[in-house]
């Protein structure tokens, strides 16, 4: 297990938690004095209160939940949240209510997930061929086609 540091900047921010022993993402909680409504169709920025300190080398990329997505509608705007390792700012999501109707989130609810996953860098080289595949340039679908 990976040691990470993190910073309440709210004393009623809450540490992220895991739901199970292999949960591969920590659960995220909403930081407000008071519920939050998002209207039908709009995006609400969501304070954690909380910073963290990503290990070099990897990457926190912030998830939906899938039961706030599938029983209330809401997930994260941008789909997939990446906080990069230099970043020491306030985790925050903006979550987007995709239903048709408003909806509330509680202080202290849980809002998405985060995950801490390993990425390399890469030096992009341009050259006048790549290599020959199987798939060649086949793109959406083709895999699937006999």
């Amino acid at each position: 297990m990976m040691k990470v540091n993190i910073k309440k900047l709210n004393e009623k921010a809450v540490v992220p938690t895991y739901g199970s022993e292999f949960s591969a993402g920590a659960d995220l909680y909403a930081l407000s004095d008071e519920p939050i409504t998002i209207e039908a169709g709009k995006t609400v920025l969501v304070h954690t209160g909380i910073a963290m300190e990503i290990p070099t080398g990897y990457v926190g990329l912030v998830f939906a939940r899938s039961g706030l997505a599938s029983k209330k509608g809401l997930a994260p705007a941008n789909k997939v949240g990446v906080i990069d390792s230099d970043y020491r700012g306030e985790i925050m999501v903006a979550l987007h209510n995709h239903s048709g109707e408003a909806k509330t989130i509680d202080a202290g609810e849980r809002i998405a997930q985060i995950s801490l996953v390993p990425y390399l860098t890469a030096d992009f080289c341009v050259v006048d061929d790549l290599s020959d595949t199987s798939r060649g340039e086949g793109g959406f679908g083709s895999t699937g086609r006999k």
